[in-house]
């Protein structure tokens, strides 16, 4: 058995090859080597008018009109062309004239134009769909077959005699071309050693336009018409490495026909043959000659057959598959050097070289040791990690590596206890943690994987050290990433909710209370935007540092997200209002941030458990509304959370939804106030007010809605629909000879977004209206902001000629200071003192200083809240000009509006 042991190795690698099918793979690469090493000229019978990237620039862009392809046909057939073959697709109809020139051009060729049908498989998998050219083409033209068969290895190197489409057997192009018969003959192998260069090549464009050179080419020759652009993807990957168009390819095989170089593989006989010829050869000669004789025998007989198929391949029409005569002889040369190799000391040798190479290139520290732990092998990794040169380790104790305990009682790590471990454990290796200690005598914490084996020289032990100080260091800081907000220190949104379970479980346990409060900054965005982000985190750690030094030691404060906070505590030692009060009043004074001092206040909601809520999450979801009631309604301050708090807020964003409803159905409507001259009572203006019909609840209240349209993003949406409306209303009045004055009142959004400088200007264009017929009303939290971009602004809009009026003067806080930053052309007294100006005299002080000071600065002065002609009569003896309320008329549509105050006009026209 011994003996032919060789022998059946190589014939169970035969086997295996030929079961594989892998020897294909390298009959495939010799024979595209032997194309590669042989070379020959295309006939120049077959000539391939090209639709190239100049033919397509010129042109343009593909398909192309087939009133192109039949002037191409004539002057093929002027030029004396043989047959003519288009691999251009036919198959649908184009425009009718085109599709009539070609069908002429074909019927004038005399039927001596190949047009070509192929297979074209469906995008879902179906079945395979046929194309063949439009019936009326067919029946002037030859049919062909221009199908290829791409093999697995993605090349093209097969090409069929013709392949049945349907019920019908049709020839390929290039067996037509060619001028021979189908009679079902099987595939052949095209000649790659044909140069795909030496094709003749002209350009479409240029026969187009009757190229003398390019019409000589194709004198008496057979034409291919077809797509070589890149842009066109017609390519095909054919051997060695090239990529050839699809007309290219076809004429590659017209020309294998044409030079008698249709190949086909030789039989399997002569393969079987020569392979039982080399084993025979070697079963006699395996002991009876040397092993290099041998070599150089199957070397000399490889090289020989190979030289055969080159010869043969080149001459004659036949390829020799010689793939299993090179497996046969590389499966006897590697069963030589298998009988010759010692194979078992070899692999010894190279299982030490391989770990020595191993253990000095490890990153991490290999330490290995004898049977009584002394140190046998230190690598560099080592030395890097401890300090210590191999020199100084070999032969002392692995135990020279571990710390001495820093607590009294701890036990030292002993390399024996893990060794024991190892050999315990499947697979003979354990992973532990200890303390190391340096040449330098730092310690630090060290990874080990010890393992154990039998050597010869007894038992070993190997251990691969890790320093994992950086990587303890990282894990701690991505635990405190995850525990704890990175910027302000605080505990974030995840601890908070882990510590509200704890805090509601402990007072569930005691009947007890957890208060929960969530903080927002009011205005801190200003200060990101007009200082920085940076300036904005020295804020936030100010408000952390200040939010610590006011609350409780066992309070948990965290920083929940942007410029939110909240401070969770199991029951507050003061009353929880007293608590949040005194919180809010901690930042009444300025926050300290390098050198400069910032006012930040605070809006606080308050949840308390259980009542507002039953778990973390209920709290934290009531904190957040009750934050967002206290934002909205008492800014620096705090709201407690109740459930009313979430039907209100509910309820606002189903207003909110309704809202922008009524904005996309144009439910909105303007009414206007009259605005008249207090001293004869004529018309002066009118005031545009929005209302909003609703299709169910009729009229809603402004007091209702606007709140919410003003803090809600259709806030810009529904001004600039008021501005626009009340724009084109005063201009209707201007053009109906009524100049009336119309007042609007300015949305802090605006001003915020985009320049409404500008977009006055825009609409004072777009609806001719002059501009003294339109006023801005503007409220103090306008001018709030941004000072220095609003009066830039408000200095443009006067420029135009728009009025613009201070609106409910006297109720804020900084009005007569705004009379001085601010180009005002007049203000209007707030209603509150109005109405009790008959009775208060602390209301007609008001007012009677309100009208002087207005008179000393030129600006015109409008009392709003008139509800009687004792209060008008009033207003005029103080100087008083102009005036609106309910006793010179309510809010009314334009219509009533006009009948109202211009009723001739209108009854003129009635009567037109």
């Amino acid at each position: 058995m011994k003996r032919y042991r060789p022998h059946i190795l190589v014939v169970i690698a035969l086997a295996v090859v030929l079961s594989t099918g892998w020897h294909s793979s390298l009959r495939n690469a010799l024979t595209d080597l032997r194309f590669a090493w042989q070379s020959r000229i295309a006939s120049g019978d077959v000539v391939v008018v090209a639709i190239d990237t100049p033919s397509i620039d010129q042109v343009g862009v593909w398909p192309w009109p087939r009133r192109l392809h039949a002037d191409l046909l004539h002057r093929l057939e002027a030029a004396g062309a043989q047959d003519v073959a288009f691999d251009i697709d036919f198959s649908t109809p184009s425009d009718t004239a085109s599709d009539e020139a070609f069908l002429t051009a074909l019927r004038e060729a005399g039927g001596s134009t190949i047009l070509p049908s192929f297979k074209q498989p469906t995008p879902n998998g179906g079945a395979t769909h046929i194309n063949r050219p439009l019936k009326p083409l067919s029946n002037q033209s030859w049919p062909a077959v221009v199908n290829v068969a791409i093999e697995p290895d993605g090349l093209v190197r097969r090409y069929p005699v013709g392949e049945k489409l349907g019920d019908v057997q049709m020839p390929s192009m290039a067996i037509v071309l060619a001028g021979q018969d189908v009679n079902r003959r099987p595939p052949f192998l095209i000649d790659f050693s044909i140069q795909s260069t030496s094709i003749p090549s002209v350009s479409y464009v240029d026969v187009l336009r009757g190229d003398a050179a390019a019409l000589e080419k194709i004198r008496g020759k057979k034409v291919i018409v077809g797509a070589t652009a890149l842009e066109l993807g017609d390519r095909f990957s054919v051997p060695n490495g090239r990529i050839v168009a699809g007309p290219v390819l076809q004429a590659l095989a017209a020309e294998s026909v044409l030079q008698n170089r249709m190949l086909h593989w030789t039989s399997d006989v002569g393969m079987i043959a020569g392979l039982g010829l080399i084993c025979l050869l070697m079963m006699y000669s395996w002991r009876r000659v040397a092993p290099g004789v041998r070599v150089a025998i199957l070397i000399a007989a490889g090289a020989a057959i190979e030289l055969t198929a080159v010869l043969v391949q080149q001459h004659w029409p036949f390829v020799i598959d010689t793939s299993l005569f090179h497996i046969a002889i590389v499966a006897y040369l590697t069963a030589i050097a298998l009988d010759e190799i010692d194979f078992r000391s070899l692999l010894g040798r190279i299982a030490e070289s391989r770990f020595h190479r191993i253990a000095m290139s490890l990153g991490d520290g290999l330490v290995c040791t004898d049977e009584e732990h002394r140190i046998t092998v230190w690598n560099p990794g080592a030395s890097a990690i401890f300090g210590y040169m191999p020199t100084e380790m070999i032969g002392r104790p692995f135990e020279t590596l571990c710390a001495s305990p820093a607590e009294a009682g701890t036990k030292t790590f002993a390399i024996r206890d893990a060794a024991r471990q190892a050999l315990l454990v499947p697979g003979g290796a354990v992973v532990v943690e200890f303390e190391g200690r340096r040449k330098t005598g730092e310690t630090f914490p060290v990874e080990a994987s010890f393992s154990g084996w039998q050597g010869t020289d007894g038992f070993q032990y190997g251990a691969i050290l890790r320093d994992i100080s950086v990587r303890k260091r990282e894990a701690e800081r991505v635990r405190y990433l995850a525990e704890y907000d990175a910027l302000t220190g605080l505990a974030n949104r995840n601890t908070l909710q882990a510590a509200l379970v704890g805090l509601i479980a402990a007072a569930e346990r005691r009947s007890s209370k957890v208060v929960l409060l969530v903080f927002g900054l009011d205005g801190f965005q200003q200060i990101n935007d007009m200082l920085g982000h940076s300036a904005g985190d020295l804020v936030l750690r100010a408000v952390a540092e200040r939010l610590r030094a006011e609350s409780d030691s066992k309070a948990i404060i965290a920083r929940l997200s942007g410029d939110e906070f909240a401070i969770a505590l199991d029951c507050a030692s003061e009353p929880i209002g007293a608590f949040a009060e005194r919180i809010a009043r901690a930042f009444e004074a300025p926050l300290a941030t390098g050198t400069r001092q910032h006012r930040v206040r605070i809006s606080m909601g308050v949840a308390v458990y259980p009542d507002g809520g039953q778990n973390a999450d209920d709290l934290l979801s009531n904190g957040h509304l009750a934050l967002t009631k206290a934002k909205l309604t008492r800014r620096g301050s705090h709201v407690i959370f109740e459930s009313a708090i979430r039907q209100e807020l509910e309820s606002r964003l189903t207003l909110e939804s309704e809202l922008a409803l009524a904005a996309d159905r144009g439910e909105f409507e303007l009414f206007y106030q009259p605005q008249v001259r207090l001293i004869d009572g004529s018309l002066v203006g009118a005031e545009a007010l929005i209302r909003w019909r609703h299709p169910v609840r009729g009229y809603v209240s402004p007091g209702e809605f606007m709140p919410v349209v003003n803090t809600s993003a259709l806030s810009e949406r529904i001004a600039s629909w008021v501005m626009e409306t009340a724009a084109r209303q005063a201009r209707a009045w201007e053009l109906s000879g009524n100049a009336v004055r119309v007042a609007i009142n300015l949305s802090p959004s605006q001003l915020q977004s985009g320049d409404l400088a500008h977009s006055v200007a825009e609409l004072l264009k777009a609806t001719g209206l002059a501009p003294s017929l339109l006023e801005i009303e503007v409220t103090e939290d306008i001018l709030l902001h941004d000072e220095a971009r609003v009066l830039d602004i408000f200095k443009r809009i006067q420029q135009l000629g728009v009025r613009i009026l201070f609106d409910d003067f006297g109720t804020g806080y900084a009005s007569l200071s705004y009379l001085k930053k601010f180009p005002l052309d007049g203000l209007k007294i707030d209603r509150s003192f109005v109405l009790g100006l008959l009775a208060n005299s602390d209301d007609a002080a008001i007012v009677g200083s309100t009208i002087g000071l207005s008179k000393q600065l030129g600006l015109t002065v409008v009392a709003e809240g008139i509800e009687n002609r004792a209060t008008a009569d009033f207003l005029v003896s103080m100087g008083c000009e102009e005036g609106q309320g309910y006793f010179f008329g309510r809010p009314m549509p334009a219509e009533a509006f006009e009948k109202q105050f211009w009723p001739a006009e209108i009854e003129a026209v009635s009567a037109a």
